[in-house]
């Protein structure tokens, strides 16, 4: 597997979403390129995840980006009519591409840190 190959399609994030808009197609390839980017800089034993591991776990980081639609930078809202009020906390405000504890350790990137004494007898 090259470097530069993508783990997942447009067509693989809406099967486990929805189906996206042309410019939020636009949006997803780029992300796609950008999650599997990060998954092998973050996850040192990438190449031992299989595909369909990889390619679920884009897919995930992908549509936590693409969530954020047009909110994006908005972290909290409010409304109040009436006697009625709602309020909405997002998760992924800023639309940010990332992995979670879970998934890095589903592609072998989660690694522990040893320690030796080395002045001990």
């Amino acid at each position: 597997m090259e470097d530069t190959d993508v783990f997942a399609t447009v067509d693989d994030v809406a099967a486990r979403w929805r189906e996206l808009s042309e410019s939020e197609q636009t949006r997803c390839m780029a992300l796609l390129t950008d999650a599997s980017d990060l998954i092998r800089t973050t996850c040192p034993n990438w190449q031992t995840a299989g595909m369909a591991s990889l390619r679920r776990v884009t897919c995930a980081a992908v549509i936590r980006a693409l969530q954020s639609g047009d909110m994006m930078g908005v972290s909290q809202t409010s409304q109040t009519t009436g006697p009625f009020s709602e309020q909405v906390t997002y998760a992924n405000p800023g639309g940010d591409l990332y992995l979670t504890r879970a998934e890095k350790k589903t592609l072998g990137g989660v690694q522990r840190v040893a320690q030796f004494d080395m002045a001990g007898a």
